[in-house]
């Protein structure tokens, strides 16, 4: 569908913004979205990004619809793995597993069946079913050597698994070869394996910095000397007119007494 030139250009400049923040503020992108879908909601590129960025906002309903309105205007099957993946983030895994099924994924590229086979595991990890997630994640993409921009997660989804089911030195050994696969840092590999070798890493100022607040013992004495000097430093507060026209407690009892006994009769008990 065409747009004229204006509003192709504002629908454009919010798309680019989702793009932009969709990893770093998702909220933020979300919010672009929602501008560009009430521009132009009968434009496919629209809806995909409407839904991805409900999707990193994860409201999986609201995502799924998008997701599903742009496959009616494309026919194009590229979504199917994370329109499954919406119904595991609605709890639906059932319908997740017999979306990994259809016919759909048979017309997946590569990518999209490796993508769709993490989303199936996941599933199975859902429903408790952790030695078939297992089951399900291996494939030759994971017995591959081959470094693929889906390698690191595959890997690491196995990895994962293992952990789960208590395979620890199986985990231990996939989370190395997610790690060694995984370039741009799309995982937390390295942080697994190090958890799994019980290191801890610490914050280290080095050799020229200095930390921002140093905390030297001082003792009790010139603690209170400090304090003393504090306070004999400090202005003292002094009342507003608010406080200099209001009456005492004592003022106002007193004021109470002299209204009662002026009171035509005594007061009832």
């Amino acid at each position: 569908m065409s747009l004229p030139k204006t509003l192709a250009e504002d629908v454009a400049r919010n798309l680019v913004m989702v793009a932009r923040l969709i990893d770093e503020d998702p909220e933020q992108a979300y919010a672009y979205s929602r501008i560009a879908l009430r521009l132009a909601s009968r434009v496919a590129a629209v809806r995909e990004a409407a839904g991805f960025a409900a999707y990193a906002t994860q409201k999986y309903g609201e995502a799924l619809a998008e997701f599903r309105a742009s496959r009616r205007m494309t026919g194009s099957v590229e979504l199917w793995p994370v329109m499954a993946d919406c119904e595991r983030g609605l709890g639906r895994p059932e319908r997740a597993m017999a979306m990994a099924g259809e016919p759909e994924v048979q017309k997946l590229d590569k990518a999209g069946q490796v993508e769709m086979r993490l989303v199936a595991a996941g599933a199975r990890r859902d429903m408790g079913q952790i030695d078939a997630a297992i089951v399900t994640l291996q494939s030759p993409e994971l017995a591959s050597s081959a470094v693929h921009s889906w390698t690191p997660r595959l890997r690491y989804a196995y990895a994962d698994a293992l952990l789960e089911a208590g395979r620890e030195d199986e985990a231990r050994e996939w989370f190395g070869k997610a790690l060694e696969a995984d370039k741009d840092g799309a995982t937390d590999a390295s942080d697994r394996l190090a958890a799994l070798d019980g290191v801890e890493f610490v914050d280290a100022l080095g050799d020229d910095e200095e930390p921002a607040d140093e905390h030297i013992a001082v003792p009790a004495d010139e603690h209170d000397d400090e304090r003393t000097d504090e306070h004999d430093d400090a202005p003292a507060d002094e009342p507003t007119d608010e406080h200099d026209d209001a009456p005492s407690d004592e003022q106002a009892d007193a004021d109470a007494d002299d209204e009662q006994d002026d009171a035509d009769g005594p007061a009832k008990a």
